[in-house]
């Protein structure tokens, strides 16, 4: 016999099933929230460089790895140190763990806001997009150490990939293999550093003349300081037909001066076996130069200076303490190449030497931008310009976190050092080849 129901029980039961509706309804509510919330979140990571970064060399490595991987990367020019934005990828998240580089999730809207902030007119700031991974090259001697060159240093410390390639393969035209060319702690002029007065008897240096100046035979050249007109020129060639040039230290001075002596002889009896050109200053050629003219070169073959380009370091020396040089302030939105060679999470930093410290102003060129110097001084230690299709940029001094770094002297641990501003400079360079190309504002 079919019993009635309860009315009481039948409400109850009612009440019972509406609110099994309800929690079911109320959980797929709330799966399908949070499962957007996840979505978004992992729609763009951004890698912070201003004070809060962890890691700032190893960021750029970071910002390298996902280039070679074909996927693009947003460069946010002065907004939190230049910071870079890309896709949230769950292996890039992790290696940004794995190598200590500080990066934040970032959902849709923030993203928006973000590009929408740095857009906006009126803001010094402003996105490029780096599409590609520049192919890398250090000019640099056979059996040279990474540690030896503070680029290489940088480099191998942030995981980017190069290649070395020497005056050989410079003279092969292997130079068109690559888009951004880096000059190593080189002397261009043939004069082996004009370390003759100070360590002409010492191994180091023997070994150094010896290998050059076979070199120079096996190429079929008299002498070392043609093998390296020879190699210059190529080094021009290059830059005029777009490449990306860097250098540091006596790679800045001696490859113009180079440039300048293609047609005297400024190597005295102790580097060539022939006397130098005593009228050499009278014939230099300054319409063949990238960055200086009306410059005096030095041919004394005991005097360690090339010419009088460079700052004496012993001035910087007797004022250590004070030596600090300041990053000029660009316009994002219409000087976007010397504002992407000066990110920095500061805008003055300790100053070093080097062979090449710093160049004097008054002997710079009018067409080439400075990019720092020291404040009430005519020294200038960063500078970049245009040649043909290309450009060069120099920086001066050896290494940006040892002073006075001297031969022999144990190498720099970048460990120590991975929040390193003067090493910023050097790996701004390596990624400003992969911008792609915008027109400029009018």
């Amino acid at each position: 016999m079919r019993r009635l129901p309860n009315p009481q029980e039948e409400e109850s039961f009612k009440e019972g099933t509406m609110f099994h509706k309800c929690l079911v309804v109320g959980v797929a509510l709330a799966m399908l929230t949070l499962a957007g919330i996840q979505s978004a979140v992992a729609q763009k990571m951004l890698i912070p460089m201003d004070l809060t970064q962890t890691n700032h060399l190893k960021a750029y490595g970071i910002a390298f790895m996902v280039l070679t991987k074909d996927m693009p990367v947003d460069w946010l020019l002065n907004y939190r140190g230049g910071s870079f934005m890309m896709d949230y990828i769950k292996d890039i998240a992790t290696e940004c763990r794995v190598r200590g580089v500080l990066f934040e999730e970032v959902d849709g809207a923030t993203a928006a806001t973000i590009y929408s902030q740095v857009q906006a007119e009126g803001s010094n700031t402003e996105v490029v997009r780096l599409e590609k991974a520049p192919r890398i090259a250090v000019y640099a001697p056979p059996g040279f150490r990474p540690w030896d060159d503070a680029v290489t240093l940088a480099m191998e410390y942030a995981e980017v990939k190069y290649d070395k390639l020497w005056d050989e393969e410079v003279l092969q035209g292997k130079l068109a293999e690559y888009d951004w060319l880096h000059l190593h702690h080189e002397d261009f002029t043939g004069q082996y550093g004009k370390f003759y007065a100070s360590a002409a008897g010492q191994t180091w240096y023997v070994q150094q003349v010896a290998l050059l100046e076979s070199t120079a035979k096996k190429l079929g050249y008299k002498k070392v300081s043609d093998l390296k007109h020879a190699v210059v020129q190529k080094i021009r060639e290059y830059v005029i037909n777009g490449g990306f040039m860097f250098a540091m230290c006596s790679a800045t001075d001696t490859y113009d001066i180079a440039l300048a002596t293609e047609n005297t002889d400024i190597c005295d009896v102790v580097y060539d076996y022939d006397p130098a050109d005593q009228d050499a200053n009278s014939k230099l050629d300054f319409s063949q130069t990238f960055a200086f003219e009306n410059f005096t070169v030095s041919l004394n073959p005991f005097e360690y200076e090339y010419s009088d380009i460079d700052i004496d370091a012993n001035l910087l020396l007797a004022n250590e303490k004070s030596d600090f040089f300041t990053l000029f302030d660009f316009s994002a939105k219409y000087d976007p190449v010397p504002t992407m060679l000066t990110q920095c999470h500061v805008n003055v930093l300790r100053g070093f030497l080097g062979q090449t410290t710093a160049f004097k102003k008054n002997l710079i060129k009018k067409s080439v931008t400075i990019l720092a110097e020291r404040d009430g001084t005519d020294q200038v230690r960063y500078i970049h310009g245009n040649v043909g299709r290309g450009t060069f940029t120099w920086y001066g001094g050896h290494d940006p976190e040892d002073y006075r770094h001297a031969v022999g002297d144990p190498p720099t641990d970048l460990t120590l050092h991975p929040n390193s501003p003067g090493y910023r400079l050097i790996l701004n360079n390596i990624l400003f080849p992969a911008a792609k190309k915008k027109k400029q504002k009018t």
